[in-house]
């Protein structure tokens, strides 16, 4: 016994005298720096973040205990190939890698190319030279003049274009096709280059892009390389769906607008008034992205315990990949700027993603807490973030959970790919995305689930609370909301999230959207209003708990739900409905009879004899320009509604918001809503946190 103590005393000691032994260990990058210098100190700075690099995995090799910083001072380094960081570059729990702009200082990473040499082409257009930019790379989605983004020539220069006819059929509405009628002079077989031109269809929930194969001028149509997922209509119906034809060379034609000559190498843009093309940064991305984190869950080798800090990345180019023209919803195909794998305690803090021609980041399999915080991202052509690990039918090391997006501003997403999610939260458990502010998007601002019915589900305890969610949709597409699920997710908590003007296409541009099977959630404390449709929305779900939350001044409709199924889709109580205008409840809110199982000592193999499809009780409804006789409730009065069983305890009655009209629906402190057992929601810590 006197032994073990006199070992571990040992032990002790050695790993306190590690500890000790333990430093922090700086390296230096600036652009004044030389690869070939020590870059242990400023003077002796290298010149790029790569060689940095390799100095750190080196150094890591030998001492392991140590903490390690790569301080960059300003300037913009441009990198045409991504960062790779593999479990040989990783830090340790209490000797983590640290990179990080030099305090004070602005360090841009640039996936861009700039292009100069600008020649006048005639009065109003001017062209350059692309060649140094090989082929492969000159599929760039994007012009960026002095770090705005520019329109590429496009037909209609307003608007859209409509599908005439479908020589394949309409139906069903997941039937791929290659090919449409076009109305006569939409599309031109003689156009220039037609191999470069690219049709954009908007329909249903996506936006599909075609590279054209042929154009059939006799009878108006144009075929496609590759298919379309969906059927060629608006939505479910028999109207063709709008589309856009861009990168033509005979619509360059207004101030801001772009035209890229793959095949021979040219560039070509109109300036707008006061844009001296001698003086302008002009930026087309080609790095396909930024830094790639690899490691390999099934080995357990992970990238761990790297911190990137005040960084601003700027210009990637992440096109489709070959064959897809982004069927997939929520741009799922879309390829990311910085890609995590079987990465673990690792951290993005206070960096700036912007000027992206797909989305920010890709958590993929194995990624474990991770934090993303801080951050501003913008101005991008997909979305903020893609979360998804391992399935339920994956080996369990490949899951990914327990990771945090907090305090980011995510604004102006799915600008060329309009059908991006700010964040896409799909296999995943146990995620926190708290205090984000998610704006001007075209189309949903967190989608959680990833499993369309009541099949078993690795999405669960994901918890999205205190997030700002508006102006998104824009009418652009349909079938999307605010906040969106799917699939079974038992301990998944929807709270104190505000959201607000939410627009769609032809339906949807719901506020709260519990889609194809989405059960066992939480929603409560959120104040949603001014929606397009529904500001709270079931197609099919289960035992959905939506209480405490405010659905105001939703245009069409206030609450809706599709369909009706064998038990409860949601229990619905202490809830405000205050509206002006449209149906109250739409959809189907029917009822019918089935059997539950409850218990196995009742008689009947253990089942009763259920009558509701959903409970609604302690809610106050009002709308300030009807009285309550005037009012249906999904087919009925008030007093009918009540023999149903729904609503018994519920009020018809000013809820006294301090300010309905200027969006402030605090209550007064006499408001008849607090008998009923509602609580007071404090919108005041919604948002990113300083």
């Amino acid at each position: 016994m006197l032994n073990c103590i006199k070992i571990a005393f040992v032990i002790s000691l050695c790993c306190f005298s590690f500890l000790l032994s333990a430093q922090t260990v700086t390296f230096y990058v600036s652009k004044s720096g030389n690869d070939n210098a020590a870059g242990t100190s400023s003077e002796t700075a290298v010149a790029t973040i790569q060689q940095a690099k390799k100095n750190v995995r080196t150094y890591i090799q030998q001492h392991k205990f140590d903490t390690m910083k790569v301080l960059i001072a300003s300037g913009e380094y441009e990198i045409q190939e991504p960062l790779v960081f593999e479990p040989g570059d990783a830090g340790k729990e209490n000797a983590v890698v640290i990179y990080s702009a030099l305090p004070g200082n602005k360090v841009v990473i640039s996936g861009g190319k700039k292009v100069s040499g600008w020649k006048k082409y005639n009065k109003n257009t001017w062209v350059a030279d692309i060649k140094n930019i090989d082929t492969a790379n000159r599929n760039f989605k994007d012009l960026f003049i002095n770090s705005e983004r520019r329109q590429k020539s496009r037909l209609p220069e307003t608007g859209y274009y409509r599908v005439k006819g479908f020589p394949d059929g309409s139906t069903p509405y997941n039937k791929p096709g290659k090919r449409f009628e076009y109305n006569a002079d939409d599309i031109q077989a003689n156009w220039k280059n037609l191999q470069d031109i690219e049709v954009v269809v908007y329909h249903f929930w996506t936006d599909t892009h075609l590279s054209i194969a042929s154009v059939d001028a006799k009878h108006n149509i144009v075929s496609f390389k590759n298919p379309s997922g969906k059927a060629f209509t608006d939505d479910f119906n028999t109207d063709g769906a709008r589309y856009i034809v861009e990168n033509v060379w005979e619509s360059l034609k207004s101030a801001g607008q772009w035209y890229a000559d793959r095949k021979n190498g040219k560039l070509y843009y109109i300036p707008f008034p006061g844009e001296n093309m001698n003086d302008v940064e002009a930026v087309v991305p080609v790095a396909k992205s930024f830094i790639e984190c690899k490691g390999d869950a099934l080995t357990e080798k992970y990238v761990n315990n790297i911190y990137f800090e005040h960084l601003n990345f700027k210009y990637a180019n992440s096109p489709l990949p070959e064959g897809s023209v982004n069927n997939a919803q929520g741009s799922l195909d879309l390829p990311s700027a910085i890609t995590l794998k079987a990465v673990k305690n690792c951290s993005f803090n206070h960096c700036s993603i912007s000027n992206l021609s797909g989305y920010a980041f890709d958590i993929q399999e194995g990624c474990i807490n991770n934090n993303f915080h801080h951050n501003s991202i913008a101005n991008i052509s997909g979305g903020a973030f893609k979360i998804s690990g391992g399935t339920l039918n994956d080996n369990p090391l490949l899951r990914t959970h327990d990771n945090v997006i907090a305090d980011n501003e995510i604004a102006h997403y799915g600008i060329n790919y309009p059908s991006a999610v700010g964040i896409l939260l799909r296999h995943a458990y146990n995620t926190i995305i708290e205090h984000n502010s998610i704006h001007d998007g075209y189309y949903t601002g967190i989608s959680v689930g990833w499993e369309w019915g009541y099949q078993p589900s690795v999405s669960r305890g994901n918890i999205i609370a205190f997030n700002h969610i508006y102006n998104i949709g824009k009418g652009q597409l349909s079938d999307m909301g605010a906040i969106y699920t799917l699939g079974v997710s038992p301990g998944t908590i929807i709270k104190n999230n505000l959201i607000h003007d939410v627009d769609a296409h032809s339906y949807g541009g719901w506020g709260i959207y519990n889609d194809e099977g989405s059960s066992h959630i939480l929603v409560e404390n959120n104040i949603v209003y001014n929606t397009k449709f529904a500001a709270y929305n079931i197609h099919y779900a289960k035992e959905i708990v939506v209480r405490n939350n405010i659905f105001a001044i939703a245009k069409l409709q206030q609450l809706n739900r599709t369909r009706i199924e064998p038990h409860q889709s949601v229990f619905f109580e202490n809830n405000i409905i205050y509206w002006k205008e449209g149906v109250l409840l739409d959809g189907n809110w029917d009822t019918l009879s089935y059997n539950y199982y409850l218990n196995p000592n009742l008689p009947d193999n253990g089942t009763k004899r259920m009558n509701h499809t959903f409970t609604m009780d302690y809610n106050l409804y009002y709308n300030p320009g009807l009285s309550i006789d005037s009012i249906v409730f999904y087919k009925q009065s008030w007093q009918n509604w009540h023999k149903l069983g729904n609503d018994n305890h519920s009020l018809y009655t000013d809820p006294l918001f301090i300010d309905p009209l200027h969006n402030n629906f605090s209550l007064q402190s006499n408001s008849p809503v607090f008998s009923l057992g509602f609580k007071p929601i404090d919108i005041k810590g919604v948002g990113p946190r300083n």
